[in-house]
């Protein structure tokens, strides 16, 4: 079982926190950081924008990234949330262990 890191971005820090908390707390994720005071310049319907938003760094087993990536869709308030997933390569394996642990349960 591979373990993933998504990257998503919220619009303020409270829906931030509460992405996070949800999919922690369904264990379809095993940890998610909320970094706050990020500044954003992106294309958005064709307007060039520059936005405060909080990133959400998220840890994640194989068998839950389908679901973790619809339930960030299900209660994210952006039209396109950024959901962007890396597979993990390496890492200290007795925390890529507790990751695949508590998201199996």
């Amino acid at each position: 079982m591979s373990a993933w890191l998504i990257l998503s971005t919220a619009g303020t820090e409270r829906e931030g926190l509460r992405i996070a908390h949800k999919i922690v707390e369904e264990r379809l994720a095993a940890c998610a950081n909320v970094i706050r005071g990020v500044t954003s310049f992106f294309y958005w319907e064709g307007k060039l924008c520059q936005e405060k938003e909080v990133v959400i760094l998220i840890k994640t087993a194989e068998g839950k990234l389908e679901k973790l990536i619809n339930k960030i869709k299900e209660v994210h308030s952006y039209t396109v949330p950024e959901i962007i997933f890396l597979k993990v390569e390496g890492g200290e394996k007795k925390y890529l262990e507790w990751v695949k642990q508590v998201v199996k349960k």
